[in-house]
Parts: C-alpha cells; structure tokens; sequence
C-alpha cells in the first residue's frame, strides 16, 4: 500500500507504543479525543508527547472559537515542535470561515491540518487557500459523510482528483474510517493517510485471513462466552 496510517487517539501509553511501529507514519488528536483520554493540561501533555515522538508528524487542534485567538493559539502549537501541525476547523461555530487566518498560517511557513472538512464547496476552498504551499492536510471526514447515508468514497475521490490540479503538494486524509475496508479502499483511490483508532489499529494484522478459519474462531468465541456465562434455556 502507498498510503500513510496514522494513529487517532490521545492515550500517551498508545502513543509511544505506536511511536515504535514502523508501518505507523505520523499521529492525530483532537479536543474530544483529549476529553475522553483524560486529559487535563493540553499542553503538558503535548509536550510530553512530544519529547517521545521527534520524527513523525502529529496534529494538535486549536480550542478557541475566535479565529483571532485561533491564530495566537496557532502560533504557540507551532512552536512545540518541528513535527507539529496545527489543526484548525474549516469553520468555526458560527459556520464563518477559518481559511483567512489559515491562509496566514501558510504565509509564515506553519504547517497545517484543516479539519472537519464535509464538503466538495469546502475541500476546493481549502484547496484553493493552500495553494503551492507543501505537505499541509485537509481532513475530508468520510466516517462522518458515511454516517448521513452517502456514500463518502466520490467526496474522497473529488479531493484527490482536484488536489492534483490546485494544490498537488498538499495532501489528503481520509478522516473517521468506521472499518479497516476504508484503509484499501483510501488506498484504491490515492488517498496520502488515513487516520486509525486503536481499535482499527489493532485489525490491520487481518489482512487475507482465512474465512472459514475465522468463522470457527467467531462461533467458539460466542460458545465459549455462553459457558463461562452459565446461561441456561
């Protein structure tokens, strides 16, 4: 596969465990993934991290609503670390757009990771705002479409394709996967990362395996339950 797994969570345990996987390539949090980890000082624990995982690149989302203070608290994220990219939401919560202060990211050479991204309107946008700029991402939230009914594969598709003609060193990521399919599938189509959950994480070692074999271990995983369960009919 040429595309990039990334490790999604905010458990500092997972993250240098995964910091040691060759096949991991970079890292993601956000403010929510922080909250259910736990966490209580944002930055203490961005640094600690950080004095683990040196050469992979990890995102660290802003937490203010006010694309002012998004910019300052932009600038200090930055400077934790040469490996650091800075989320910002392609929007805020007044639905008014972040790609001004983005765009003066870019200028000052900060590398960024434009999150929550749902739409062809906002990734051509994001595109556009990102320009010749290199390596920045745009996170097309595919789980997120995928749970409207639609299908989020052609959004992925539209990305890929127009990065190529408006900002082709910038990349694309494939955001809240709901199975490890969305890993091939991301990758069938050009997709540069995919996000993972450990959960997700911990699936990649079922690649080809046996059907039938994997049946069998299914029915005596639910046979067994039932005995130490003791349920009676």
């Amino acid at each position: 596969m040429n595309i990039d797994i990334y490790a999604d969570g905010a458990s500092e345990e997972k993250i240098i465990k995964y910091n040691n996987l060759d096949h991991v390539k970079g890292f993601t949090t956000n403010p929510t993934l922080l909250k259910s980890s736990g966490v209580s000082d944002y930055k203490s624990f961005a640094k600690s991290v950080l004095s683990v995982v040196k050469n992979k690149p990890i995102s660290f989302e802003v937490i203010s609503d006010n694309h002012d203070e998004m910019y300052k608290q932009a600038l200090e994220i930055s400077s934790w670390g040469k490996n650091v990219y800075v989320k910002i939401p392609i929007i805020n919560t007044q639905e008014k757009s972040s790609l001004t202060i983005i765009k003066k990211l870019i200028d000052k050479k900060i590398q960024v990771n434009i999150t929550a991204v749902m739409t062809q309107k906002q990734i051509v946008d994001s595109l556009n705002t990102l320009g010749n700029s290199s390596g920045n991402i745009i996170s097309i939230f595919a789980g997120r479409i995928a749970d409207t009914g639609i299908d989020p594969i052609p959004f992925m598709k539209f990305g890929v394709d127009s990065l190529k003609k408006i900002s082709p060193n910038s990349k694309i990521l494939w955001a809240s996967p709901r199975e490890v399919l969305n890993v091939y599938q991301a990758d069938q189509i050009g997709c540069h990362i995919i996000t993972l959950a450990d959960n997700e994480l911990k699936k990649l070692d079922l690649k080809g395996k046996d059907l039938d074999e994997f049946s069998k271990e299914t029915v005596t995983m639910f046979y067994n339950d039932a005995l130490s369960s003791e349920f009676k009919i």
